[in-house]
């Protein structure tokens, strides 16, 4: 069997669309490593995984979810989960 990567386009599109949040986000919260892999983390315990192993997958659940509800869906999670995490860092 050929060496086949398996990619979780949701992961992808999560990482990004944290970058563009934090960028211009009002909010007042930590961006520490450890309290962005836990935004990270929740945000994909939220959300469907759309996995993909092949070029054509990877070309077809991009552009889905590059659709207007895709990235509403992901940025609520995104926002729901720097709440949680600012409610509850897990560092002093």
């Amino acid at each position: 069997m050929e060496d086949v990567i398996i990619v979780n386009k949701i992961e992808e599109s999560v990482k990004q669309m944290l970058s563009k949040v934090l960028e211009t986000s009002a909010m007042d919260h930590c961006t520490c490593h450890h309290c962005t892999l836990d935004i990270i983390a929740l945000t994909l315990n939220s959300l469907p995984p759309k996995y993909v192993v092949t070029s054509i997958g990877n070309a077809v659940t991009g552009v889905d979810l590059e659709s207007s509800q895709w990235q509403a869906n992901i940025t609520m999670a995104i926002y729901k989960a720097i709440e949680i995490v600012k409610r509850n860092p897990r560092h002093s």
